[in-house]
């Protein structure tokens, strides 16, 4: 298995031989592979830069003042190492938590905003460190993931056959989070069952991955084998997670995938989780169903989804699951 290279500048030149194109091609990848490399996506690689190098930045941080912003219930802020572990994959034998840490912010809330207002799952301000230019640099790469995952939804949606304005109008409010992870080194003689991030497939849309040039990141085949993705200059690895799977009765493959970081030195990586509002209702669309194709999946609220692989995978949102806001600024 190879993973597709999908060439998306007509998202820019609004080319429309090459934007039948780059629908086919699409399709063509989520429903054998579930992963391709995007490239031509039209994200200022300057942003790409500096959220790496914001990422470093706050790695870099005493444990003492990353855990002073650690993870609320809104599910911003510091994700400490050992913290995370997904109890429901049956894709591996997992004997330790993911060896990674990370910061995660998603849209920014008010306390008074009307999604604070309304109780929308994961509604609320983020939590920034006292690192100038950071909060800048993590935004500016947010609100560009977030017009490029409406722009890919709408190409999704175009290679289901569906309406891409009754696809695209969910995530006008999104559940979007961008990740800085960092993994760290390792060891050689690390027992079986320990990864940097065990297998998995993602539990939402899309997610687009920039990822720095250590390596460590491989998918799984219908074989049991573990394919290499290594990295591409100026590409997303973007891949389809569960929810985008159920949209598509199933048509749309979310793919295994794993991080070991064997290579010595810290490995750095960026996901950005794009998913539709938390009230979006998930149910097979009807240009994906029919008499030989019955509806495989039953609806599904996208909230309520997210909620329960969250406090599936993190010690955090289990802990916090009886009282799910206390700790929000």
């Amino acid at each position: 298995m190879s993973i597709p290279v999908i060439d998306a500048s007509a998202l820019l030149t609004g080319d429309v031989g090459a934007r039948e194109t780059l629908v086919r091609e699409f399709g063509e990848a989520y429903r054998t592979v579930g992963f391709s490399y995007i490239v031509d996506h039209g994200v200022d690689e300057d942003l790409i830069s500096d959220l790496f190098a914001a990422s470093r930045r706050f790695h870099a941080l005493s444990r003492t003042e990353k855990m002073a912003i650690e993870l609320n219930a809104a599910n911003r802020g510091f994700l400490p190492i050992n913290s995370s572990m997904d109890v429901n994959t049956t894709l591996a034998e997992v004997t330790a938590p993911n060896q990674s840490e990370s910061f995660i912010a998603m849209c920014e809330h008010s306390a008074d905003s009307p999604e604070v207002t309304a109780g929308d799952y994961l509604a609320g301000p983020n939590q920034w460190p006292d690192l100038d230019g950071f909060r800048s640099a993590v935004m500016e790469y947010h609100d560009a993931m977030c017009r490029l995952g409406r722009q890919m939804m709408g190409v999704a949606a175009e290679a289901l056959g569906a309406d891409p304005s009754r696809i695209v109008e969910h995530f006008a409010s999104p559940l979007a989070s961008a990740r800085l992870l960092r993994y760290p080194p390792q060891p050689a003689d690390a027992p079986p069952g320990v990864f940097g991030s065990a297998p998995h497939v993602d539990f939402g849309c899309l997610t687009f991955l920039a990822q720095d040039d250590t390596g460590g990141l491989a998918v799984g085949t219908p074989s049991g084998e573990w394919v290499q993705v290594p990295p591409l200059k100026g590409a997303f690895v973007v891949n389809v997670g569960e929810l985008l799977h159920r949209w598509s009765n199933g048509e749309f493959l979310a793919t295994p995938h794993r991080v070991i970081n064997n290579s010595g030195r810290a490995r750095y990586s960026c996901p950005f989780f794009f998913d539709p509002h938390e009230s979006t209702v998930i149910a097979p669309l009807s240009s994906c169903v029919g008499p030989d194709h019955p509806a495989a999946f039953g609806p599904v609220r996208a909230g309520d989804h997210l909620r329960s692989e969250l406090e599936a995978g993190f010690d955090h949102h289990r802990k916090l699951a009886a009282s799910p806001r206390p700790d929000l600024p």
